[in-house]
């Protein structure tokens, strides 16, 4: 019996590490496709004068950018939890103020791609003058530093209370470490749903602005109106997608005191569904729907396969698109 006992321990066990192995193995691929994928948009990006010094270009690469890095160092982050790998306090400080800067880059650079929007259509004599390369920049500039203020924070009480000695142990890197206090916590939920509440009365605003420059406009206004509305609309959906992404923490942190296998499978099933797969979707709408973008992809990356399949499912994304609203 005690045999038997035994035997059915380590089946228990091999089955469970072998589900980690496939989960692991599952999540890399992912990564590596999402990846290579905004790879092609980047470099697609810097091919042409007209996106490098066009505004929503200029922010749609923002995003690019910061959901790849995102996603390289997140998924450090789950290899090194999941093979329980530590490192130095001083080496994970680094990495966890970078997750969570640029954690919070992409909401706000998709705010401010809503408000360019809402300038091209309210306020087209202005455009150019608003959306210089200059002023885009600059915009680039405080996109990072309002995306800092939850790290600044955070790391400000940590780094007043944490010893000298603390910063050369090794651990785990995870953000939880940092939250010495329950405070903390409350604070950086708080400062999220400032943050969050100030970008969603923005959109709603922008939307409605254009909805009623859309029903007042006629020809070629409405349907550039219409499309404005679309898009404004699409940024609506994933900054929703963000706003999930920042409940995630809260949702695991309850369950990682109620049961740890639940915690354990929620949390790889939020990381890719709310990190994995927006980061790749967002891009991948956005570069579809906009005509000159999609034909400067097609005609610098020769990739066959992926552009047989993209040529065959462009029309259906693009009308998927359209009916969105």
């Amino acid at each position: 019996m005690a045999d038997n006992n035994s035997l059915d321990s380590y089946l228990l066990i091999y089955l469970e590490v072998q589900k980690d192995s496939q989960v692991i193995l599952i999540v890399q691929i992912l990564v590596a496709v999402f990846l290579y994928i905004n790879l092609l948009l980047i470099i697609t990006f810097f091919q042409k004068e007209c996106f490098y010094t066009t505004t929503r270009y200029m922010l749609f690469a923002v995003t690019l950018l910061s959901d790849s890095l995102l996603l390289f160092l997140t998924d450090i982050l789950v290899i090194f939890t999941q093979f329980l790998i530590t490192i130095q306090v001083w080496l994970c400080v680094i990495i966890c103020i970078v997750v969570l800067l640029y954690r919070t880059v992409t909401p706000v650079t998709l705010t401010a791609m809503t408000l360019e929007r809402y300038v091209a259509v309210c306020m087209p004599l202005r455009h150019g003058e608003l959306c210089s390369t200059r002023n885009t920049i600059n915009c680039i500039l405080i996109i990072h530093a309002l995306s800092s203020v939850p790290s600044i924070f955070i790391f400000s009480t940590f780094f007043g209370s944490a010893s000298l000695k603390l910063y050369t142990q090794y651990h785990i890197c995870s953000v939880e470490i940092f939250m010495i206090h329950l405070w903390q916590q409350h604070l950086r939920s708080a400062i999220y749903q400032l943050q969050f509440l100030i970008m969603c009365i923005i959109l709603v605003f922008c939307y409605v602005k254009i909805m009623k420059v859309a029903k007042a406009a006629s020809g070629e206004d409405k349907q550039s109106s219409r499309k404005g509305l679309r898009t404004v609309a699409l940024h609506g959906f994933q900054l929703l997608l963000c706003l999930i992404q920042l409940w995630c923490p809260f949702i695991e942190a309850a369950l990682f005191h109620i049961n740890f296998t639940l915690f354990y499978n929620i949390r790889y099933f939020n990381y890719i569904m709310f990190y994995l797969v927006p980061k790749c979707l967002s891009p991948l709408i956005y570069g579809l729907r906009d005509e000159v973008f999609f034909h400067a992809l097609k005609y610098y990356h020769n990739v066959p396969f992926i552009f047989q399949c993209v040529k065959t499912n462009v029309k259906w994304w693009q009308v998927c698109c359209k009916e969105f609203v």
